[in-house]
């Protein structure tokens, strides 16, 4: 085939530019239609007990996205469902509940950054034309006690980390993988540049006081620096307290078009644009035999960079920030990755007050993953929906005040890292709502109350065109049997 000569400098221009990949990306960005987040639903985390299965968590997530969205499940166009620990096309069963529309619907599982991930997909598919409305619902039914693998007779995807660990730091086989791994990281941060255990403690017990006003936190129970101490040690310098627990949860967000957004003018006063946001994966320094590197720092900072330059700031505008605080330990050096502190001084912003109201930036308001809960699936989505309500005003009993910008960081081992930048569509600082219920669609603040949606709710919602009574009402299902 002849190459015409434009296209040939087309294709010259394309190879220079990925000689810069962060360079290429933000040049490619500020091409695309700019995306939204309109709606967000969550339910409350709590302990795996069994007591509530994942088509639930994920309907009633659901069902509150697009309430609070004021829309039909008829205008969702495609779907995606993140989650972990769950069968193939464990979204097709959670998505039929709304309707059976014939949407296409994407699976994702990407260790603990599924959620955020599934948000990724959704911005990348929308700025591409691809799609102008998009529901992405996470969910997770876990098992009691630390994670473990499902599929002992195969390779598991983290093996060559458990392989350094051995080399460097050594592994015990008695000890969960996980607070073994970020423990180590935040070993090392205290050799180089003089953390102490207690710093470790401190991040916890503020943010074990700030779940005491999320109602969709797993625990709401604040705790004194010794007590947190003084919980029994799962591998130092962490305490079990500084360990977020394993849980049962949904969380759902919908993502839309600038185009779509614009035929839609009532919820602009709602919207949030995604400003920036990357995903990054692993480099060769994830095995430079430090144990820091060996928990994706290197993923974070790439992530930060291009996602804050494609918003066009930099970690000082940050005012209000969700990060993935797995351990105590990781929330350290995460806060230091991410540019909130100078590097190495992390733990010198945690003695100031830095991290929390009337400090530098609030760091997980919602409590994080130590103490609301970590629902490997809807983590992402949590942290999305926690932000998405700081910036139009609804928290009003944790408000972070003078925000005009979101930061959100989610990590998974193996690995992926996505950072996102939100700000509202009008630009605007996020001044306090006074009567969330007013203007709420769910005539509630579902940001301070966490309710469960009622059958009207639910009739308000699923798709009146392609709907089965096999998937929408379960009760009569089983009247049917």
């Amino acid at each position: 085939m002849k190459v015409l000569p434009h296209q040939s400098h087309f294709r010259q221009l394309i190879n220079l530019l990925l000689d810069n990949t962060c360079v290429a990306t933000l040049i490619i960005m500020a091409a695309l239609q700019k995306v939204y987040v309109v709606g967000v639903g969550l339910t409350k985390f709590v302990k795996p007990r069994g007591l509530v299965d994942y088509p639930d968590l994920g309907f009633e997530a659901g069902v509150k996205a697009l309430l609070d969205a004021g829309i039909n499940y008829d205008e969702v166009q495609q779907g995606i469902a993140c989650y972990v620990y769950g069968d193939s096309t464990c979204g097709q069963r959670v998505f039929y509940r709304f309707g059976m529309t014939q949407i296409p619907i994407y699976n994702v599982n990407n260790n603990c950054s599924t959620g955020s991930s599934g948000i990724y997909l959704a911005r990348q598919l929308i700025s591409h034309n691809a799609a102008d409305c998009i529901l992405v619902v996470g969910f997770e039914k876990m098992f009691p006690g630390s994670l473990k693998t499902n599929f002992p007779d195969r390779t598991p995807p983290n093996d060559r980390t458990v392989a350094m660990m051995r080399a460097t730091r050594g592994f015990s086989d008695t000890t969960p993988r996980a607070p073994q791994t970020f423990g180590n990281a935040g070993r090392e941060y205290m050799e180089k540049y003089g953390a102490t255990a207690d710093d470790f403690a401190e991040i916890a017990r503020i943010n074990h006081a700030h779940s005491a006003k999320n109602p969709y936190s797993q625990f709401r129970d604040v705790y004194s620096l010794e007590q947190i101490k003084n919980s029994p040690m799962v591998h130092a310098p962490l305490t079990k307290l500084q360990c977020c627990p394993t849980s049962d949860g949904g969380a759902a967000a919908v993502i839309v078009s600038e185009k779509w957004l614009e035929a839609h003018p009532h919820l602009k006063s709602q919207a949030i644009l995604i400003a920036g946001q990357h995903m990054a994966t692993d480099s060769p320094a994830l095995y430079s035999r430090s144990a820091i590197d060996l928990v994706g720092m290197e993923m974070t900072r790439t992530a930060a960079r291009v996602a804050m330059s494609e918003a066009g700031i930099t970690a000082a505008d940050v005012k209000v920030c969700e990060l993935h605080d797995c351990f105590s330990a990781n929330e350290m050096i995460t806060i230091d990755g991410l540019g909130l502190s100078a590097p190495g001084k992390a733990h010198e912003l945690v003695r100031a007050g830095g991290i929390t109201f009337g400090g530098q930036v609030v760091v997980n308001p919602s409590g994080g993953l130590i103490s609301k809960g970590h629902p490997l699936g809807a983590t992402g989505l949590a942290q999305c929906a926690e932000l998405c309500w700081h910036l139009r005003g609804w928290a009003t009993n944790r408000h972070v005040e003078g925000a005009r910008y979101a930061l959100q960081h989610n990590l998974g081992l193996g690995g992926a890292a996505v950072v996102t930048v939100y700000k509202r569509a009008d630009g605007k600082l996020n001044g306090l709502v006074e009567d969330v219920a007013g203007v709420s669609k769910s005539k509630y603040n579902p940001a301070v109350e966490a309710r469960e949606p009622t059958q009207e709710d639910v009739a308000t919602v699923i798709s009146r065109t392609k709907s089965s009574e096999w998937m929408v009402t379960e009760k009569k299902i089983q009247a049917q049997l």
